[in-house]
């Protein structure tokens, strides 16, 4: 069996953060989703399950980080094109994300990234493995 990964945040308004990330081109698995969560499916192995802040707190004995003031995860996605990242990146902005920072290019490695509704950082990078330098 390949490893998944569940990558979990807390959000404020589960509706909001839904209608965000399907703005951005996601889907979700509905036999896990209540009033308290959701998994988003972002790849085959890798899922965000985006919890209410109420509910997430079950699961931690520290505060929640407020993701607008302080970073506590980048989560960094692979897309297939610097294309893909840019329009990533605007749709997020359209949804009513941020972007952060301005875009990288590396040559062989463009990024950029965006904070989505709650704050959290989202990169999002194309690479070509043949262009690496040596």
């Amino acid at each position: 069996m390949a490893t998944q990964i569940f990558v979990n945040l807390p959000v404020k308004d589960l509706n909001n953060s839904i209608a965000f990330f399907t703005k951005l081109g996601y889907t979700f698995n509905p036999k896990f989703t209540n009033e308290s969560a959701t998994c988003m499916i972002i790849s085959e192995h890798i899922y965000a399950m985006l919890l209410v802040e109420p509910f997430f707190k079950t699961f931690i004995d520290k505060e929640i980080a407020d993701a607008t003031k302080t970073t506590e995860v980048l989560i960094c996605l692979t897309l297939g094109s610097k294309d893909e990242v840019d329009s990533m990146v605007q749709k997020a902005v359209d949804a009513g994300g941020k972007a952060s920072r301005t875009a990288v290019d590396n040559g062989w490695m463009y990024q950029w990234g965006f904070e989505d509704i709650d704050g959290h950082m989202w990169e999002v990078f194309y690479s070509d493995p043949t262009q690496v330098p040596a």
